[in-house]
């Protein structure tokens, strides 16, 4: 089989599903992942044929992506944040916005690292919580890129947790003193959670943020596939996670730390009243790559 022809097949099996620009980018990655090409493969080698002993993992795979399942659920894997993170149908697939939030962090947490390092061996580390952990994109970005820095990532799925902490980084070279990020299990809305390690300099978090009511103008790939346990919130108490989230950095907050939570666009103002209700400082709403309120930050 043609790698050109395969590529054909499979754009026009997935055009009911996706735009044609998407459905080849989709088609290309799945290439790239099960038989190592590059998107210029077909181009500039026509007669570049499939080895034979990939077919059958393509068909099956293009089967999936037929049926609506995300490309990142059928190859195991994604991009975020310049690393390859694993990704099954228990955590949800890291978005570009999160990124966002992770540049946003580095650049605070490596700020206090900096300010830290005259101590030498005697500073402390920069201590981050991450709430509503997931695949753990978050923990861990933060773990490769801040130095010294430790992190608590915590979710109340089990199998979210063991994606988690499942995560490898082949080509990543971490420093000297790198240490993983440690993971436990937790209800965030229970108030009576305890999170050891704190306080913390930096609180960071994407929970669930989606109201019930938005599902119709939901993708169907999203909505079959991804967990709704991290998707969504009942239309009658839509914020009720960043009223913990709140509370726990009321808590757990160093002083001088920060904190930044990623919200629902169409809560931009009411979620920013929540964190200053509870006595934050400095609460400001951050923009997504589209110039929509897509963040919340705070101080203490």
């Amino acid at each position: 089989m043609l790698l050109k022809d395969f590529l054909r097949d499979g754009e026009k099996a997935l055009e009911g599903l996706y735009p044609a620009a998407e459905a080849r980018s989709i088609m290309l990655m799945l290439c790239e992942a099960i038989v190592g090409t590059k998107s210029y493969t077909h181009i500039i080698e026509p007669s570049f044929t499939i080895p034979h002993k990939d077919e059958s993992t393509l068909l099956e795979a293009l089967r999936r992506l037929s049926e609506g399942e995300p490309v990142q659920y059928v190859i195991g894997r994604t991009d975020f944040c310049g690393n390859s993170f694993r990704v099954t149908p228990d955590v949800l697939i890291p978005r570009p916005e999160t990124e966002i939030l992770c540049r946003e962090a580095i650049r605070t947490g490596s700020r206090m690292s900096a300010s830290r390092s005259a101590f030498g061996k005697d500073a402390q580390p920069v201590r981050i919580l991450d709430l509503c952990t997931g695949s753990g994109c978050i923990a861990w970005t933060m773990a490769l890129n801040i130095p010294r820095c430790r992190v608590l990532g915590v979710d109340i799925s089990d199998a979210a947790l063991e994606v988690a902490r499942s995560q490898t980084f082949p080509g990543s070279a971490p420093g000297p003193d790198f240490r993983p990020p440690v993971f436990m299990k937790a209800d965030v809305l229970d108030p009576g959670t305890v999170f050891d390690g704190g306080p913390f300099d930096l609180i960071l978090s994407n929970p669930p943020y989606v109201m019930d009511s938005q599902k119709a103008q939901m993708r169907p790939n999203v909505l079959d596939n991804e967990p709704h346990l991290a998707l969504f919130v009942p239309d009658d108490d839509p914020l009720k996670f960043y009223r913990s989230i709140a509370a726990i950095s009321h808590e757990y907050l160093a002083e001088g730390g920060e904190g930044l939570t990623e919200i629902n666009d169409l809560l931009g103002k009411e979620t920013s009243e929540v964190f200053s209700a509870a006595g934050f400082s400095r609460v400001s709403l951050l923009k997504d790559l589209f110039g929509r309120n897509r963040f919340v930050s705070y101080a203490r």
